[in-house]
């Protein structure tokens, strides 16, 4: 039955005073439980999680290549032939907006 009328949790937002702040924050918590028992994601390998941002980023590996070494680098990294460096990591979560732990 659709009555018009927004649902009161959607006017919580990030008022923590409000009355049903921590009902929300029980529910996303139980929800984050239930997912992480019932469909846990694997890790993924730091050039899986790569491959997978370039494709996201509509970008090619020439693109990178000056954040990380180079295009061959780049290439290398996407084959398995070469690992990600720490300072690698660091400039790609910059680029992406991750945690360089995705990368290592």
């Amino acid at each position: 039955m659709k009555t018009g009328r927004r649902p009161e949790w959607r006017f919580v937002g990030d008022d923590e005073e409000h009355e049903l702040a921590d009902f929300l924050d029980l529910v996303g918590q139980l929800v984050e439980d239930y997912e992480e028992e019932h469909h846990p994601i694997p890790d993924a390998e730091p050039r899986a999680a790569l491959r997978f941002l370039m494709e996201q980023h509509g970008l090619k590996q020439t693109d990178l290549s000056k954040k990380i070494g180079g295009q061959p680098v780049v290439s290398e990294i996407l084959a398995g032939k070469r690992e990600i460096n720490a300072r690698q990591a660091k400039a790609l979560a910059t680029r992406f907006g991750v945690s360089p732990a995705v990368f290592i």
